[in-house]
């Protein structure tokens, strides 16, 4: 009695802990099931495992129909309505029957609560009510009616009433264990039996399957614990509803297996079934199973409804067991059949036990299979299709296997649009054929377990869109594993991972493996059975199938691959591939990132072709393959390592292994990773992270395989396996690492392992214009031999090769050779790049590159800049130079062409313009004729002879004619005028003309620009507007002035008093008074001796352009004539002339004493004779400094006062006079003595003193008067034509040579050459043709000072490319060629200068032959510079 009261207290306890976690929320818990398979007796298996089905119920005779009020004491009929208003008990079965309406009121009941009691409701013409609260209670309850409603509250309850279940079935276990009945699913069982597998333990079967659409059987009785008492809980009843129209559920519809306490199992759920079209309601519909001491099964529901607007819940799910509160009652079905979807759901109710699902349909497909909230679903057959038309969705700790356990050989086929798996897993006992379009597994798993038999070890899972793995999910084969599919996979990130002894994906676009995730093959610490591969390491020949694999990607146990990827466009690592042979067929794109490995390291033969000797205590010697493996050192004992073996060229053999199979330490070599083959190549490989086939090291596997050492004497180091990549490019990233190295030995002596082999196998090396590098590569490359520790020897290297390059290209990369190499003959040796010939390098010139290398001599070369031109790499100007034979001949050929057309030019210049040229002038007689003499200025207005007589007076203009002062007069009239002027009117006069003399300032803006750019423009420029300017005063004063100031009637009315005249060089103009011949005056016109002194100004102003001259027209003649002979004053004023046109501004000091010098010995002396003396003197200072220079004209009387007043007031040194644009220092005579002696002059005379005390500031144009300058006539007209036209034209063609120059340096010094001054380099050239070809001396010698003004001008633009050579030479100038001749010269390097030289020196020379010319021109009577005073004036 104890112990039957200890049994009864353990039964409560575990009632207890049942009620406290029996219902568990929808988690996504990972839990890691273990499903090893344990040895079962397969004598008793010989096909599908199938569960009894039933028969088809017998057709049971229908009591008669009861009435309304006689029978059910309701109110009214069932022909029209028939309302129960009291509840009603019956005893037997019921038939209710009308074509009317049967409604059962609020709070009544309609029970008959005997086992298997059914009540049959038919009113199929109308409706069928069950108010609110209302109930019925049966086993079996049939409504047949055009409408229905379940009110609020209403129940029909069928719970623990079901009658006797089918016959034949086994839904009720047998014996005394207290196990759940079974319907839809398994009833629980809760004996434990270590002699099977959980999922062969299990109390009543499932049944219906056949009916599952239309179920009609009822739950089975739970089990007893007890043989004498059946404590076993009743199944669930039946409930049918078969509604023409709609039918509302609003209550509840239960058909529970009944609960068996703790000591029986509860019954299964039973069976509840609706047609109808359309279906509304929130209420309950309950197919449950009964808890117990063993739960039972789930039942089964189907809704056959067209249109639903329902938010029914329904219930299946198993009942719990007190017994083993983690294994529940199986779930049953739950069958939607419009869509014809299937549910299987536990409602989180953990359990073992499964729900079988048997043959699906094969004409009429289900569209959804689910299976969710820790339902456990079983296809225990030995050949099934599990084919859905939409989705088989498993979620919320679902299981969903297929086959039998303990005969894992089945062959199953599982197709579906789309396999979606959540928290859940998916076991297959055999071989899985699946083909779906899309796959999602989230951390889920999926095992599949061949059972050893290698005949049927292959699985195929076909996933055609997608495929991803996310959140550890997995896909794990004992067997051969065929991945396939037409879209992508995804191994999203860690744990996540798909591995089988033999792994083939095939078929996608594309496969990403994520960070962390994982394909392996073969699987890690796999049992040695059939179906692990099988290496070929004792084959001397390598499989065909490495270099040559089949096309169709197939799996197949023959082929040596462990891990292969075929058919797929694109594969990115970022997680680890490990298999022992890994093979990437007919791929496009590979790319291992940062974070990925492709690894076959310690994979290889623990035997092998090279295997280390080993010794009787283990120690041994390093394994071999690409180079021999390290000897092994111990106790003065050598064990020899392994052999090296293989080919380099076209490596594929497994790495070598070291020790014995016996023994734990033993070490395996290096696998094999093959990229693309000899027909299919990768296009890109892109390696950011490592491919490894290294060897394995001492200690490793001993961790590896969880083995104690207890010795540190162990094998050698295995040696490195192959790499072989058949590729298009390769890009290897800065911390890449290919490697094939060989393990290290053990601690004490162990030889290491040889290093393996990597070979790079160029599918396409592309030649010539269509070559690309192959390989970029930053990262490393590794095949050393591994270490041998202690005194064993490190192994040798393994090698590195590549496939044997074309010409021109050398390397494991088939790189172009390095430049200034080239190799014509194949092969990969960097000594096959021969250095190129040195002598068939121009100077100037490099090596350069070329697409696909040099394939031969001479090499491709080009010049070092481009303003070098091949194939000489000359400059422009050299290439010119050497067409003609070098710098000599050409020098030679120039000169002689230059000679040559100077000739020519002379010849044409005689015949031009030799007709207009006068005859040197001979020295004429005295009495003779007199000579015209070139130097005396023409006079500007009419030669009338009474001009001469009626002059009073001529007034000179002040200033120089320049934009910045221009000619005034000064407004007080002159003491020799002021008896025929009125003062005021005259006063208006000079406002008048002062006015009208200024110039606009825009006139002296193009002025000043034009001076900076082209001075030549500038001074015509200036001249032109001085003409105007002097037409402009002669026609005011001649015409449109009313001559108002003068006093004379006649000459007002006449308009005959003032004439405005000026020099010829338009610097020095003068208003002459004449009297009009009513004045009445005896005194006027004063002759010579009145007029004296008189002051005779010169024009010009000392410049190279505008040269003193003595201003000699008629009215001074004939003024002078008076005292002096006019053949005298004319030989006078050309000596004069011929003097001043030798001083030179800026030496006025020199020049101007020779003037003085001149006067003195050759002018005086003569005019002495006639009472008449000339000094040179300076008049009429103006206020910016400026003064004329001129003759002073003194009777011999009053010379020895003007003298001693002129010694005693000579110019002080601070006094300043400019003239022109430049300044003289001159004093001003500031002595009252001297202005009384000279009261009617300004200024003062110059002797050799007050020289001496002349000051001038500096200018920016005095150096130039260095170079051109006014000179003596030389003679020999025509030599100097000819020597100028040699010149001009050697100076154009140097000017041409120096543009070639500068070009060849560079536009910018080209441009800056041409346009420094714009244009100035090349107006010489036409400006002297002028100067040439021009008609007469004066325009001739006119045209050459222009033609001086541009050749000086041009220096500057010399200069400037003096300076560019310069700076070029400073900064680009390269190192002389030492096979260069010494003698020749490059015309923009060292010898940069001599073109810019060769100019200035042309120029200069030039400058005095045109200074020659122009003199010859102007002076062609040489007497004038005779310094014999008799000679002078006897000529």
């Amino acid at each position: 009695m104890a112990r039957f009261s200890c049994y009864y207290l353990v039964i409560f306890l575990l009632n207890v802990v049942f009620s406290l976690f029996s219902i568990e929320p929808c988690v996504c818990i990972h839990q890691e099931d273990e499903f090893s398979i344990m040895g079962f007796d397969m004598e008793s298996f010989h096909g599908d495992y199938t569960p009894p089905s039933p028969p088809p119920p017998p057709s049971s005779p229908l009591p008669p129909p009861l009435s309304c009020e006689e029978d059910l004491g309701g109110i009214g009929s069932l022909d029209t309505i028939c309302q129960l208003n009291s509840s009603l008990n019956l005893q037997k079965d019921a038939y209710i029957a009308g074509n009317g309406s049967f409604h059962i009121l609020p709070g009544v009941i309609l029970s008959c609560p005997l086992i298997g009691c059914s009540i049959t409701i038919n009113v199929s013409r109308r409706e069928f009510r069950l108010s609110q609260n209302a109930m019925i209670v049966g086993g079996t309850v049939h409504v047949a009616a055009y409408r229905a409603r379940l009110l609020d509250g209403s129940v029909m309850n069928v719970s623990a009433l079901a009658g006797a279940p089918p016959a034949q079935t086994s839904g009720t276990p047998s014996g005394v264990q207290g196990a759940g009945g079974g319907h839809g699913g398994r009833g629980a069982s809760c004996v434990t039996d270590n002699t099977k597998l959980p999922d062969d333990v299990w109390g009543g079967d499932a049944y219906s399957w056949s009916s599952l659409e239309t179920p009609w059987s009822y739950g089975s009785k739970g089990g007893t614990t007890s043989k004498e008492v059946d404590y076993g809980g009743e199944g669930g009843g039946r409930i049918k509803f078969e509604i023409q129209e709609s039918i509302e559920v609003g209550g509840s519809l239960l058909a529970d297996g009944g609960d068996g306490s703790v000591k029986g199992g509860g019954g299964s759920g039973g069976s509840i079934y609706i047609n109808a079209q359309r279906m509304t309601g929130n209420g309950v519909i309950s197919a449950r199973g009964g808890n117990g001491f063993a739960g039972g099964g789930g039942g089964r529901i189907s809704i056959d409804v067209f249109s639903r607007h329902d938010d029914t819940k329904f219930f299946v799910h198993g009942g719990g067991s007190f017994g083993c509160p983690e294994n529940s009652g199986a779930a049953g079905t739950y069958f939607d059949a419009v869509p014809r979807s299937l549910t299987v759901c536990n409602h989180n109710m953990s359990t073992n036990t499964d729900t079988l699902l048997m043959e699906f349909p094969k004409l009429s497909l289900w569209t959804n299979v689910y299976v969710r909230d820790h339902a456990k679903a079983s296809v225990p057959l030995f050949w099934s299709r599990v084919q859905v038309r939409g989705q088989i969705r498993l979620s919320c700790g679902a299981i969903l296997s297929f086959g039998l356990p303990h005969y894992a050989s089945s062959e199953l086929e599982l197709m579906a649009e789309e396999l979606l798996m959540s928290d859940s897993v998916v076991k297959v006992y055999g071989a899985l054929r699946m083909s779906v379009k899309m796959h999602l597994m989230w951390n889920s798993k999926m095992f599949i377990d061949a059972g050893g038999d290698a005949i049927i070890a292959t699985s195929l899972l076909e996933a055609s869109n997608l495929l991803v793995l996310k959140e550890s999910s997995m896909i794990h084969s004992n067997a051969n594993l065929g991945v396939h599919g037409q879209g992508s996979l995804n191994l999203s990130g860690p744990g996540d991972t798909i591995e089988a002894q033999r792994l083939i994906l095939s078929l996608f676009f594309s496969i990403n493996v994520g960070p962390g995730s994982v394909l392996r093959g073969p699987l890690e610490n796999a049992s040695n059975n059939d179906l692990v591969p099988r290496l070929y390491c004792e084959l001397q020949d390598c499989p065909m199938e490495l270099t040559h694999p089949p096309e169709d990607c197939n799996v197949n146990s023959s082929l040596p691959f462990t891990l292969q990827i075929c058919r797929v466009e694109d594969v990115f690592i970022e997680g680890i591939m490990i298999g022992s042979i890994v093979h990437f067929h007919w791929v496009r794109t590979v790319v291992v990132h940062a974070s990925g490995t492709v690894s076959a390291s310690g994979l290889g033969c623990t035997g092998g072709l090279g295997r280390g000797k080993v010794f009787n205590n283990g120690l041994g010697g390093g394994g071999g393959h690409g180079g021999k493996g390290g000897d092994g050192y111990y106790d003065g004992s050598f064990v020899e390592g392994g052999i090296a073996y293989g080919d380099a060229d076209l490596p594929c053999e497994l790495g070598s292994g070291s020790g014995n199979d016996s023994l734990a330490g033993a070490v395996t070599g290096g696998g094999i990773i093959v990229m693309g083959s000899l027909d299919h190549s990768l296009s890109s490989l892109s390696v950011y992270g490592s491919i490894r086939a290294d060897g394995e090291s001492f200690g490793d596997n001993v961790k590896k395989h969880g083995h104690k050492s207890i010795t540190s004497i162990g094998p050698g180091g295995g040696s490195g396996g192959t790499i072989l990549l058949f590729v298009h490019t390769a890009v290897l990233g800065d911390s890449s690492v290919i490697s094939t190295a060989g393990g290290h030995g053990s601690h004490i002596g162990s030889g290491g392992g040889g290093g393996g082999r990597v070979h790079f196998h160029w599918s396409d090396i592309p030649t010539g214009d269509e070559y690309v590098p192959l390989a970029s590569v930053k990262g490393s490359i590794e095949t050393r031999g591994g270490l041998g520790r202690g005194q064993g020897y490190a192994g040798e290297n393994g090698t590195i090769t590549g496939k044997v390059c074309p010409r021109g290209l050398y390397g494991i990369f088939c790189e172009e050779c390095p430049i200034g190499t080239f190799k014509n003959v194949s092969g990969s040796d960097r000594a096959l790049c021969h250095n190129c010939p040195s002598n068939q390098l121009p100077r100037r010139a490099i090596y350069v590159s070329v697409r696909g290398g040099v394939t031969g001599s001479p090499c491709p070369y080009e010049c070092i800049s481009d303003r070098y031109h091949m194939p000489h790499c000359y400059t422009a100007l050299e290439e010119l130079v050497y067409t003609f034979g070098g710098p000599w001949l050409f020098g030679l050929i120039l000169l002689c062409l230059l000679v040559l057309l100077a000739l020519v030019l002379s010849v044409a210049r005689m015949k031009y313009v030799g007709g207009d040229e006068l005859p040197a002038v001979t020295p004429a007689r005295r009495g003779s004729q007199i000579p015209f003499l070139e130097s005396l200025n023409e006079v500007l207005e009419t030669n009338r002879a009474e001009e001469s007589q009626s002059h009073v007076h001529r007034m000179y203009f002040m200033g120089p004619n320049t934009f910045s002062e221009p000619w005034h007069l000064p407004h007080s009239p002159p003491e020799q005028v002021t008896e025929i002027v009125y003062e005021d009117a005259f006063i208006r006069f000079v406002d008048e003309i002062n006015c009208l003399a200024a110039y606009q300032w825009w006139e002296g803006s193009v002025y000043s620009i034009l001076s900076v750019f082209a001075y030549p423009l500038a001074w015509s420029w200036q001249q032109q507007r001085r003409k105007k300017k002097l037409q402009q005063l002669r026609e005011f004063v001649r015409s449109e002035y009313d001559h108002a100031c003068l006093r004379s009637c006649r000459s007002r009315a006449l308009y005959e008093g003032l004439k405005v005249a000026a020099t010829s060089d338009l610097m020095l103009a003068y208003v002459d008074f004449f009297l009009g011949g009513d004045e009445k005056r005896g005194d006027l016109p004063p002759r010579l001796h009145q007029r004296v002194p008189m002051s005779l100004v010169f024009g010009g102003d000392g410049s190279y352009m505008a040269p003193f001259s003595l201003q000699s027209d008629n009215i001074i003649t004939n003024l002078m004539s008076q005292s002096v002979p006019p053949t005298t004053w004319f030989r006078l004023a050309a000596g004069l002339n011929a003097q001043l046109r030798l001083v030179r501004y800026g030496h006025l000091k020199i020049t101007f004493g020779h003037v003085i010098s001149w006067l003195e010995t050759h002018a005086n002396p003569t005019l002495s004779t006639y009472g008449v003396r000339v000094d040179l003197a300076w008049f009429q200072p103006t206020s910016t400094g400026y003064c004329q220079f001129g003759l002073m004209v003194c009777a011999n009387g009053s010379m020895s006062e003007l003298v001693e007043g002129q010694d005693r007031y000579s110019p002080p040194g601070d006094q300043s006079c400019s003239h022109g644009h430049r300044s003289h220092s001159v004093a001003y005579l500031r002595a009252e003595e001297h202005l009384v002696s000279c009261k009617r002059i300004c200024g003062g005379i110059l002797r050799a003193k007050s020289l001496q005390r002349l000051k001038m500031r500096g200018s920016i144009c005095y150096p130039f008067s260095f170079i051109v300058y006014n000179t003596k006539p030389v003679g020999h007209q025509d030599l100097v034509g000819l020597l100028i036209s040699i010149l001009l034209l050697g100076d154009f063609s140097l000017v041409l040579l120096t543009l070639l120059q500068m070009y060849s340096i560079s536009l910018l010094d080209f441009f800056l050459f041409l346009f420094t001054l714009p244009l100035a380099i090349l107006f010489p050239f036409p400006a002297g043709i002028s100067a040439l070809f021009s008609h007469g001396p004066r325009r001739s010698a006119g045209l050459a000072r222009v033609y001086a003004l541009w050749n000086i001008t041009s220096l500057i633009n010399v200069v400037t490319a003096f300076l560019c050579g310069f700076v070029h030479y400073k900064t680009h100038s390269s190192k002389k060629h030492t096979n260069f001749p010494s003698w020749n010269f490059s015309m923009d390097e060292t010898e940069w200068w001599m073109l810019p030289t060769g100019l200035i020196v042309c120029k200069i020379i030039q400058a005095r032959l045109v200074d020659c010319h122009v003199a010859n021109q102007e002076i062609q009577d040489y007497s004038l510079y005779s310094k014999d005073p008799d000679v002078f004036w006897q000529s």
